[in-house]
């Protein structure tokens, strides 16, 4: 915990980190929290409410994990978790990690071939999902000789090929004792979002969730202040969702809101802010976004939100207006990845926010640029940010991958592949995935910037920027733009566009391309996936040449 009243300077400094030898994460989760106090607060679509306590979830995972141990689910066996919010995505969980098994949370949104090859690659034993992916995992299944058991919500009874979850439940001791593992014990399999290949599984111990406590409450300017209600729309498969916002509120004993959007709307994130009174939120850049298009919300809704966070992606000038003139409060942008959750952040009540970049070390975090050999650059100069490994954040290894957990560390140094350089005052400033990176006419160019310069143009709702083959410049810049509701894309428009970003950031920068789309492609934590934007890009070219 950091202590309040003294400097950023002066937290870092006193910082040490002191976990115990014998830790296990459902004990930090729900065991040390008085039975009757508020957990969860589920919204169903209907717009009815239940509430859960903290009783409730030791004694649902207790049964869980029993019924578990019955199917012969053993130590370091990996759970596969295939839920969108809801009660029983941290039941599953805190029982997961409580019998010393490995929780593997999958997206809802993942189709067939992305949950086959996390299932398979994981090894997974047993999987918990609902009526609604059953069809998903029916079709993959003969494919994954590993998984033993399939458990399903809200069947009502056993099937040929499946276990009724309420069936299993009700047949099990709510008694458990929860193993002694060690807090370098692994306890959770999450996959990188595949936006640069074949995604890995960064096995994480539980140590990690001691390790991302300080950063969140300096994120959210010291949370939690009372019982404030924590509520992200963002899917409790990511871990951003997970261990930035779920579990964090579960650790300090303060409830946490839920709700299944079968489609992120703008509007109804509004009123949940404002129905369930929610004090901290964690809002994904593309859902702000979304929201900014949302006119006049603080005179349709009575919404008090005390500090909203984000992170995923670089936020931009833009952005950080409308956040305080929406919300009154300064939004706190998290930098981090899977492998290392929440390196940098920027405090808003705690030191100066300055404008693109993604703030400084999270305390007790140590956050530099390196060259391609591992050495520390001094301030200014560019090179792949990199967190320090000891750090408790950092994943164990890549799951059955040696040879891309050595390429990712560099000494003592965990490589990000991010390009970005830190100033003087320990700012990081974030500049695009190394493979991102766009070389034209001998510049190398970041799509963060030309994406926060085109979000300021009245038209522009969305942008992604990529590079795209040229035989003299060999790429140039091409932006994907989704236009706000009431525009009509033209010619006219691509070019004042274009115009707007040349005369705003440096001639190399501007788009020389401007294609308008109606939706982009998104990784399932919400960011844009460039490289499906240049796949589409060269698909399109070569179609045309035929």
């Amino acid at each position: 915990m950091i202590p309040m009243g003294v400097s950023y300077e002066e937290a870092q400094r006193r910082f040490a980190w002191r976990i115990p030898e014998r830790y296990n994460m459902r004990r930090m989760l729900c065991e040390r929290h008085p039975p009757q106090a508020l957990a969860l607060i589920v919204e169903n679509a209907d717009g009815s409410v239940r509430a859960w306590t903290y009783g409730d979830v030791v004694r649902d995972s207790a049964r869980l994990g029993n019924a578990l141990v019955g199917l012969g689910i053993v130590r370091g066996d990996r759970v596969g978790v295939f839920l969108s919010q809801s009660a029983e995505l941290p039941v599953a969980h805190v029982a997961t990690y409580g019998m010393g098994a490995v929780t593997l949370p999958l997206f809802t949104l993942f189709g067939e071939e992305a949950l086959e090859y996390r299932l398979a690659n994981a090894g997974a034993r047993v999987l918990i999902t609902d009526m609604s992916q059953l069809p998903k995992v029916e079709a993959v299944r003969a494919r994954l000789p590993e998984l033993r058991h399939v458990i399903v919500i809200g069947a009502g009874r056993h099937g040929r090929d499946f276990l009724d979850y309420d069936t299993l439940l009700a047949t099990a001791s709510d008694s458990f004792t929860t193993v002694d593992t060690h807090r370098e014990e692994p306890a959770l399999l999450v996959y990188t979002s595949g936006t640069t290949g074949q995604p890995k599984g960064a096995l994480h111990a539980h140590r990690m969730l001691e390790g991302v406590i300080p950063a969140v409450q300096q994120w959210a300017d010291f949370w939690p202040r009372g019982n404030e209600v924590m509520w992200t729309p963002a899917e409790w498969a990511w871990i951003a969702g997970l261990y930035d916002s779920l579990f964090p509120a579960l650790y300090f004993g303060t409830p946490v809101l839920a709700h299944r959007f079968a489609k992120f709307d703008p509007e109804r994130a509004f009123h949940l802010l404002a129905r369930h009174k929610v004090g901290v939120s964690f809002i994904p850049p593309t859902a702000l976004k979304m929201m900014r298009q949302v006119p006049s919300p603080a005179r349709r809704w009575d919404y008090k939100v005390r500090a909203v966070v984000t992170g995923g992606e670089a936020m931009g000038e833009e952005l950080l207006q409308w956040g305080m003139e929406t919300f009154g409060c300064t939004i706190s942008e998290g930098y981090g990845q899977t492998e290392m959750n929440l390196m940098t952040l920027n405090s808003p009540n705690w030191f100066e926010v300055r404008p693109g970049s993604c703030g400084r070390a999270c305390i007790g975090r140590r956050v530099v640029v390196v060259d391609a050999q591992g050495r520390v650059l001094p301030p200014g100069e560019e090179g792949q940010v990199a967190g320090w490994r000891h750090d408790p954040i950092v994943m164990l290894e890549y799951w059955r991958n040696p040879e891309a957990t050595a390429k990712k560390y560099a000494g003592d140094w965990l490589l990000t592949g991010d390009v970005g350089h830190v100033d003087a005052d320990g700012y990081l400033f974030f500049k695009s995935r190394d493979d991102d990176v766009i070389t034209s006419g001998g510049y190398r160019i970041g799509p963060g910037e030309i994406e926060e310069c085109l979000l300021g143009h009245p038209a522009v709702a969305m942008a992604g920027v990529v590079g795209v083959p040229d035989p003299v410049r060999t790429e140039i810049v091409k932006a994907f733009i989704q236009l706000r509701p009431e525009v009509a894309p033209s010619d006219a428009l691509k070019a004042e566009i274009a115009g707007y970003v040349k005369t705003r950031l440096a001639a190399h920068e501007y788009p020389r391309e401007v294609e308008f789309v109606s939706e982009f492609p998104l990784t399932t934590t919400g960011k844009i996936m460039r490289r499906e934007l240049k796949r589409l890009d060269a698909e399109r070219k070569a179609a045309a040449e035929k």
